[in-house]
């Protein structure tokens, strides 16, 4: 039985970058390009007409740019959404922004120039459209739905209030007044009980896929002084810098991009840097320090989940606690069964509250994960594993 293909609309005003993503998309089988648009109004158009499986939408056009016109669609038009950003500070910003919102992913343009770097790189473009079509798409926090019509895209948007300062002692979750934004869905969480005699405990995460927006829902909901968290979210080099600054703003623990040699203090979450090199652990006296390494790719990823985690399993051991979020592929599984394996209590997202369900499944279907759970149930689960002697961690 022959599987539907995955109808794509093509959103950028390059006409450069429509021609090179038409006939790379084209090229594969499971792949339709049902059409390309140069501006919002005309893609609204095709939308609402053919009803494409996924958008792919530039960050960057002139008139109404591509965060505005996701924040219109998406209330009344959940498609799925990978955006096409430039390697700039400014494209990486508002790409987080766009993630938040609701879209599934970001793609960032090469360097080396279009014509030369995207078709290089369009089996993974490919790859990332076909899971966008099984993404399940979170609009992002509450807010009221906007009027799609080519006459509301072409007003200005309200500007957006600025993010609001997060105490380091404030409750984790709390509503921020000034702005009206639902804060997470998860209750307030204590500060974990310390373990006797049994050395740090150092938490870590994986995400890909959807994971800008779980990472942002669960992480505000551990207290400063919850031991300290890594994290690897794939991410293109240059946005987990601008990412980690999003979370500080919004996290009681301090949270900033990892660098070479970082050591480990409760209260701190480090951010792999995207892009470029692994994150591992090791020892430091008593405690923990990051390395940043050169390497080959790892389940097509680098930084990869699964180097993380397989060096926090050998220096952690039974003080570890993993868990594996929503995400394309595979990278982690084998990671968080090393972690299980040497005692750590693992934990991965369950397929409902998952935008894309494929790094979870495969730790799942690896009996990697003690426990299958909500997204809302992770942090509290984690901070229960910290505190738990290793018989009874989840």
């Amino acid at each position: 039985m022959q599987t539907r293909s995955t109808r794509v609309l093509i959103v950028d005003d390059s006409a450069m970058i429509r021609r090179v993503l038409s006939l790379g998309l084209a090229a594969d089988p499971q792949i339709e390009v049902i059409g390309t648009a140069s501006s919002a109004e005309a893609a609204w158009e095709v939308m609402h007409r053919d009803r494409p499986d996924v958008v792919t939408l530039d960050v960057e056009m002139p008139g109404v740019d591509g965060l505005t016109f996701l924040r219109h669609y998406l209330p009344s038009m959940p498609i799925p959404t990978v955006m096409i950003s430039s390697l700039t500070r400014d494209g990486a910003e508002i790409s987080m922004k766009a993630l938040e919102a609701g879209a599934v992913d970001v793609i960032s343009k090469p360097s080396l120039g279009v014509a030369a770097g995207l078709p290089a790189i369009m089996a993974d473009i490919c790859a990332r459209v076909r899971a966008a079509a099984g993404a399940r798409v979170a609009t992002g926090r509450t807010r009221h739905a906007l009027p799609v019509t080519p006459a509301s895209l072409s007003a200005d948007p309200p500007a957006a209030a600025p993010a609001p300062h997060v105490s380091r002692h404030a409750r984790p979750g709390a509503r921020a007044a000034s702005t009206g934004e639902t804060a997470p869905k998860v209750p307030p969480l204590a500060a974990p009980a310390p373990r006797r005699g049994s050395g740090p405990t150092l938490l870590c995460i994986g995400s890909s896929t959807g994971g800008v927006q779980a990472l942002t829902t669960i992480l505000p909901c551990f207290p400063t002084e919850t031991p300290p968290i890594l994290i690897v979210q794939h991410m293109p080099e240059g946005f987990t810098g601008p990412f980690a600054n999003r979370l500080d703003a919004i996290c009681p623990m301090s949270v900033r991009e990892a660098q070479d040699g970082d050591v480990l203090q409760p209260g701190q979450i480090l951010v792999a840097p995207g892009g470029a090199r692994h994150m591992v652990v090791q020892r430091h006296g008593r405690g923990y320090s990051v390395s940043l390494r050169d390497g080959d790719p790892v389940c097509f990823s680098r930084p990869s989940v699964d180097v993380l985690f397989q060096s926090v399993a050998e220096v952690a051991g039974t003080q570890a606690v993993g868990a594996i979020l929503t995400g394309m592929g595979r990278d982690g599984a084998t990671g968080l069964l090393a972690i299980r394996n040497a005692g750590g209590a693992t934990l991965a997202q369950d397929e409902e509250s998952s935008v894309v369900y494929g790094m979870p499944m495969a730790a799942r279907e690896l009996g990697a994960a003690q426990s299958i759970l909500p997204l809302e149930q992770i942090p509290a689960r984690m901070l229960q594993a910290v505190s738990a002697p290793h018989a009874a961690r989840v």
